[in-house]
């Protein structure tokens, strides 16, 4: 599974020290430090290692991480799989988890927002420049996140329709797992353009920003972050949830591109 390992669900390790996604022998596990289990959004794949590293340099604490689109982890929590801290690209993915009383509402935060663009693959720089031209019928396939699903894909939707384009660019969407799908469909070329994250275009060198959604004409992006209902590492869960909103970790988020949630 590539850079993933089964822990009863998938999970990475985030430091550099390897220890086993369960099942180590009796005899080792009182040599082995503490784990945390932390599922965040495929969006915050290269910003939450650095922060969980920083976090394990301070206490000790050894995070695994189980990154993957925000409805994929919320299904596995809701159907039992172990979790600490759920770091969500939307609300909607953590009211889901909410509901099914598995997250601790009273250790909940909105931890960070984000920017959508439109991008298109790079050697097309002038085929797209606003958000009229996706329908033009030279654009004939729009990456986003699955729309009903993915918490990009829901943020492109509520901005196509907003704009009053949804309606003829509606056929053309093609739904991915998750937004780096999205983007990985742009850099190949099989969609002629894409609504992914700023963040996400930071980490790819085969798309070019056509265009930004203004902050104040887009959707209100949170990232909410919260402590499950039945943590496996209670204390080290709420440290966690702590770490996350102090400075230091604010300037390894703002490194990857992510902002401060807008009132």
């Amino acid at each position: 599974m590539g850079r993933y390992a089964r822990l009863g669900f998938v999970c990475v390790l985030a430091g550099s020290a390897v220890a086993a996604c369960g099942g180590a022998p009796d005899r080792h596990r009182e040599s082995l430090p503490p784990t945390l289990l932390v599922s965040a959004a495929a969006s915050l794949s290269e910003a939450i290692g650095p922060v969980a590293r920083a976090f394990e340099r301070e206490t000790g604490t050894q995070v695994l991480l189980n990154v993957a689109g925000s409805q994929i982890l919320a299904t596995q929590i809701i159907e039992g799989a172990p979790v600490d801290v759920f770091v969500s690209a939307d609300t909607r993915q953590m009211t889901r988890v909410i509901d099914a009383g598995q997250i601790d509402v009273s250790q909940w935060v909105e931890l960070l927002s984000n920017q959508l663009v439109v991008v298109v693959p790079s050697d097309r720089p002038e085929t797209v420049t606003g958000p009229d031209d996706l329908t033009d019928p030279a654009i004939r396939r729009v990456a986003v996140g699955d729309p009903e699903a993915v918490p990009a894909g829901v943020y492109a939707r509520e901005y196509l329709k907003s704009v009053g384009v949804w309606d003829a660019v509606a056929t053309k969407i093609v739904p991915t797992r998750n937004v780096r799908a999205a983007l990985r469909a742009v850099e190949s070329g099989t969609a002629e353009a894409g609504v992914v994250y700023r963040t996400d275009v930071l980490t790819s060198s085969g798309v070019l920003v056509a265009f930004e959604v203004p902050l104040d004409r887009g959707p209100r992006i949170v990232y909410p972050a919260a402590v499950s209902a039945d943590p496996p590492n209670p204390d080290g869960a709420a440290r966690f949830l702590d770490f996350l909103q102090r400075p230091e970790a604010r300037r390894l988020f703002e490194a990857s591109g992510f902002v401060s949630v807008p009132e």
